[in-house]
C-alpha cells in the first residue's frame, strides 16, 4: 500500500496558492501605479534595480543565467527581454514557474528561456554551466 503525499498546510499552504490565481485588475492597477510598468513584478525588486543588476553583471546576447526562486519569472524574464542574455528560471512552486513560461511567451522571448523545477539547495546543472546566477526575495 503506497502513502499518500502529505500536502502543505498553514503558511506554506497560502503562499503556494498566491502561485495558482490569477493577478487580478487592481493588483495590475497598483503595480502600473508603483513601479510605472505591468512587468509580472512579483518582488521588491524594482525595475530599475533589475537594469542595473544586468548592466553590473554584463549580461548580453550569448551569456547564460540562472535565476534562482524565480517564482513567477520577475525579475529574470525582465532581465532576459531588456539584455538579449538567456535565462534558465528555477523555484520549487511548479504553479509559479508556469506563470514563468507563460511570461516568456508573452513577451516573445521563450526560445531563450529554460525553466527548471528545483530547489536553490539541489540544483541539477553542472558546474559552469552559467555565466551569473541572480535571485531576488529567496525564501530559506
Amino acid at each position: 500500500m503506497t502513502s499518500k503525499p502529505k500536502l502543505p498546510r498553514g503558511m506554506l499552504a497560502d503562499f503556494l496558492a498566491g502561485y495558482a490565481r490569477k493577478v487580478s485588475r487592481a493588483e495590475l492597477a497598483v503595480e502600473r501605479e508603483a513601479f510605472g510598468t505591468n512587468a509580472g513584478i512579483t518582488s521588491y525588486t524594482t525595475p530599475a534595480q533589475a537594469e542595473r543588476l544586468a548592466d553590473v553583471l554584463q549580461l548580453r546576447a550569448g551569456l547564460r543565467v540562472l535565476d534562482v526562486g524565480a517564482g513567477a519569472g520577475w525579475p529574470g524574464l525582465f532581465i532576459a527581454e531588456k539584455s538579449g542574455c538567456e535565462v534558465v528560471l528555477t523555484d520549487v512552486p511548479v504553479a509559479g514557474l508556469r506563470h514563468a513560461v507563460a511570461g516568456a511567451q508573452r513577451r516573445g522571448i521563450a526560445q531563450s528561456c529554460g525553466f527548471a523545477a528545483a530547489s536553490g539547495t539541489h540544483l541539477p546543472f553542472r558546474s559552469r554551466t552559467f555565466d551569473a546566477v541572480v535571485h531576488a526575495d529567496v525564501l530559506c
